[in-house]
């Protein structure tokens, strides 16, 4: 039996947890929030980001709107824990997705998650669905509750 693909992987999370599964593939890349929002037609704002840091041997995965900034010593501070930058290599390794498709479901891994506060004003919001030209629409505050992320404001000042 072949591996699931990371778009497989991300819509299975997607349809166990109840959500539709509202994946879409886009011929022009998603992989930088400007990039998502043109080809989806929204605003960068509501491009729910995901940015990893390193959390010793755990991925620390930030859902943050496309607009913000991250500020890691918050995030930090969230999780209690040191938080450190993430390459690629580690990216894909701890989270099956490269960077550019990280998906805020479907890991191999389960991260620590914080969700940024400033999505819950969005509707809808779209993120990465485990490629680089796939993604997904949704309510941030349903993608707060299926993540299990802990909400808190991330914006750098």
């Amino acid at each position: 039996m072949a591996a699931k693909t990371s778009v497989e992987r991300v819509r299975d999370a997607l349809l166990a947890a109840g959500h539709p599964d509202t994946i879409t593939e886009f011929p022009a890349s998603t992989r930088t929030a400007a990039d998502a929002a043109a080809a989806i037609g929204c605003t960068v704002a509501q491009i729910a980001k995901s940015i990893v840091f390193r959390a010793g041997d755990r991925a620390a995965l930030v859902i943050a709107s496309g607009v913000n900034r991250v500020d890691a010593a918050k995030v930090a501070a969230v999780l209690g824990v040191k938080l450190q930058r993430a390459d690629g290599d580690w990216v894909r390794e701890r989270t099956g997705f490269a960077i550019g498709g990280v998906a805020p479901v479907g890991h191999i891994a389960p991260p620590l998650m914080v969700f940024d506060r400033d999505l819950l004003a969005l509707h809808p919001v779209w993120a990465a669905a485990g490629s680089p030209s796939h993604v997904f629409s949704t309510e941030a505050e349903l993608l707060a509750r299926i993540t299990g992320a802990l909400v808190a404001e991330v914006r750098q000042d």
